[in-house]
């Protein structure tokens, strides 16, 4: 299950990746931002991008014991979304010990 979960969240972070890179490179959100604010579904997706990401934190918050850490990850999760999510979650399947699961993953061990 975890050596499933690691190429899931590795192809996703490749894809997201690329994905974000060349729609930058072919387009800017910061000079399309007065359009794209004013879709009512680009809105709507804001706001559950910003939800997910609340989930998202609350639970590395409770992963992650230093504060700094915290601040770091939260600031990456913000600015980067699912390339900083799927990069934390394959560095917690990656620091896995043999024989742990997906219960260590989500649990605060």
């Amino acid at each position: 299950m975890i050596t499933t979960l690691k190429i899931i969240f590795s192809a996703l972070l490749v894809w997201v990746t690329y994905v974000v890179i060349s729609t930058s490179l072919e387009s800017s959100l910061f000079k399309e931002w007065d359009f794209l604010g004013s879709i009512p579904w680009m809105r709507a997706t804001l706001w559950d991008f910003y939800a997910n990401i609340f989930i998202i934190t609350l639970w590395m918050f409770y992963k992650e014991k230093s504060i700094f850490l915290q601040i770091l990850w939260l600031i990456l999760f913000v600015c980067l979304g699912s390339i900083a999510t799927c990069s934390y979650v394959l560095i917690k399947l990656f620091k896995l010990k043999t024989g742990e699961g997906v219960k260590e993953l989500l649990s605060n061990t």
